[in-house]
């Protein structure tokens, strides 16, 4: 098979989707590697250990795309890459296209194959997504504990308090990968965090990260206490491929204090907190209802190298048996295909969407 790796052209988007160990690992099987100019450089991987790896360096994205049938990128095609996807290819990274009907539209007229790293299924359990949301949910709460400082807009507060001065009050929605980092990232910090979820053994599991963390079934009246007396909200809700569902009305940002600060982890499926929009690296944060929000719909790409280490050791072999002729036999990959030949497969991308699966 031949396989791509493009480098990716969202704005500070600096990942790479296969580290120059994961495409040796492949080279190794007999798969012919094109990896982009300079793909890997802002995550520390030179053109050279490409090459060493058994990569072969193409110059541009227009050569890449040629060259390649299998594409393993990290963030979804923007505009400028529409053109390059050919009814030949298979696509493989993440996608979220219920939030993102444009593109889903241009997948589905292509006629190719696009497999979404977050719909790869596993018993359950979400393997492509899970070191991404792993390090989001870490981010959000390093990155919401400086938007807190002063000459950030925010509060003046020092999460974690110290001797004579207050803690500050941490919400977290959800307690999955992401909000269970957050949750306890925030407690190792020191801050007061108050963790909403809804299944019994997610509460017990954030309940003992520590005595600062209180657990609590997502009742309405419990979450609106919470948030107005919140400094910092992390929204980290999940459902595999479906738009996120809206927690967090206007009204209630409104209602929290001046200063305080939203991560909305869950903005790339759409957002969790109705006050939330998409906004990248460029210009991460804007001011609604007196509070400092925080929407990046790709936050692990503050730490690229991180981030591509974690991402192609969860890759490997699921873009291994992408590679191969039967690959559609695979369960956790057939759960990842979205669009197939011109068809909606994905049944929750489908009635995010309002479109019929085939």
């Amino acid at each position: 098979m031949k396989i791509g790796v493009p480098k990716e052209v969202k704005p500070l988007e600096e990942r790479v989707a296969l580290i120059p160990d994961a495409v040796g690992h492949l080279v190794e099987r007999g798969h012919d590697l094109f990896v982009q100019l300079s793909a890997g450089g802002a995550s520390g991987y030179s053109d050279e250990l490409y090459r060493e790896a058994g990569a072969e360096i193409v110059p541009d994205a227009d050569a890449l795309y040629q060259s390649a049938q299998l594409i393993v990128k990290v963030k979804e095609p923007i505009d400028s890459e529409f053109d390059r996807l050919e009814e030949r290819h298979r696509l493989f990274s993440y996608l979220h296209l219920a939030a993102n009907p444009e593109l889903c539209d241009v997948l589905l007229d292509k006629g190719l194959v696009a497999v979404a790293f977050e719909t790869v299924e596993v018993r359950g359990q979400l393997p492509l997504l899970a070191p991404m949301s792993d390090i989001a949910g870490r981010l959000s709460v390093q990155i919401g504990a400086t938007l807190l400082h002063r000459y950030h807009g925010g509060r003046g507060l020092l999460l974690g308090g110290l001797a004579a001065a207050e803690r500050g009050s941490v919400v977290v929605l959800g307690a999955g990968s992401a909000g269970g980092k957050a949750a306890a990232t925030a407690a190792a910090l020191g801050a007061e965090v108050t963790v909403f979820a809804r299944a019994r053994a997610s509460l017990e599991k954030m309940r003992q990260l520590g005595n600062n963390v209180t657990a609590l079934y997502a009742f309405k009246d419990s979450l609106v206490k919470a948030v107005q007396n919140a400094d910092l909200l992390v929204g980290a809700v999940l459902v595999p491929g479906a738009k996120a569902p809206q927690l967090i009305d206007e009204n209630l940002v409104s209602a929290m204090k001046p200063g305080s600060v939203i991560v909305d982890i869950a903005v790339d499926q759409g957002g969790c907190i109705e006050t939330t929009h998409p906004t990248d690296y460029t210009a991460p944060t804007y001011v609604s209802q007196g509070v400092v929000h925080f929407a990046v719909t790709n936050m692990p790409a503050a730490v690229p190298r991180s981030a591509s280490q974690a991402l192609s050791a969860a890759l490997i072999p699921y873009v291994t048996r992408l590679a191969e002729d039967d690959w559609q036999q695979d369960e956790a990959l057939q759960r990842g295909i979205n669009v197939a030949h011109g068809k909606m497969v994905n049944s929750a991308v489908a009635e995010a969407l309002n479109l019929k699966t085939n």
